[in-house]
């Protein structure tokens, strides 16, 4: 959220976020704590802006929060929603000590693993690489879990697949090319011909100047996508 908050009559405010070009994923409970705002919050759409007038009961009290906040004060917020995800059934989940989480059917573990790589793929789009691998990893962690049938490991596998790629790329953004080509290869394991995968390697390789190596990734990926732009484009920079 970006947010600005003022006292009664104030028009300089006594906190805000808008000084920062991106502002920090929050969470409710945690890190914002104003009853008010909170239920506030929780009304609102992606992309919505709102203002929220909170009486002292709904903000911070009778003691108010000296010397910033006087006693019984009423507070203006204005909020702009920009995203958010809803990431408690994940929370709750990963809460669990192990032999509890294998207890839980499958479909209701794959719906956690997407929720968390999702929330991934958020911090990715917001460059914050560190915190998205470590997001990615635990999702790797619950789907190494032994499925009970042929068709149980397929629908584990769609799911590694794609933690996988992720994992691989953002280790690229991360300057760790050999750790960036070792989960480009266990995608391979899962698919061989997966463009993205065959893609990450080659990148990978061309970054610690195993030219050869590349080149053979490279070359089959666009043999299965050979329009990609982005393919082609790294085999001229090859070249």
């Amino acid at each position: 959220v970006k947010y600005s908050g003022y006292l009664e009559d104030s028009v300089e405010p006594f906190c805000t976020n808008h000084n920062r070009k991106v502002p920090e994923l929050l969470k409710l409970g945690k890190d914002i704590t104003l009853w008010g705002l909170e239920i506030g919050l929780l009304t609102m759409r992606k992309g919505e802006t709102a203002k929220f007038l909170l009486k002292p009961s709904y903000a911070y009290g009778q003691q108010g929060c000296p010397p910033v906040i006087p006693p019984n004060a009423t507070i203006l917020f204005e909020v702009e929603l920009l995203d958010f995800i809803n990431s408690a059934e994940a929370d709750a989940f990963f809460e669990l000590t192990p032999e509890q989480q294998d207890t839980f059917p499958l479909e209701k573990v794959l719906e956690v693993a997407e929720a968390e790589r999702q929330l991934g793929n958020f911090l990715y789009r917001k460059r914050n690489f560190e915190c998205a691998r470590d997001r990615y990893k635990k999702v790797l962690s619950i789907l190494g879990r032994s499925s009970s049938s042929e068709a149980e490991q397929c629908q584990i596998n769609t799911s590694k697949l794609l933690v996988l790629l992720n994992l691989s790329l953002t280790y690229l953004k991360l300057e760790r090319p050999a750790r960036a080509l070792a989960y480009g290869e266990a995608a391979l394991e899962i698919d061989q011909r997966n463009a993205k995968a065959l893609f990450r390697c080659g990148q990978a390789c061309l970054y610690m100047t195993q030219y050869e190596k590349a080149r053979g990734f490279l070359l089959r990926a666009q043999h299965i996508e050979p329009f990609n732009h982005e393919i082609n484009g790294e085999l001229k920079k090859l070249a």
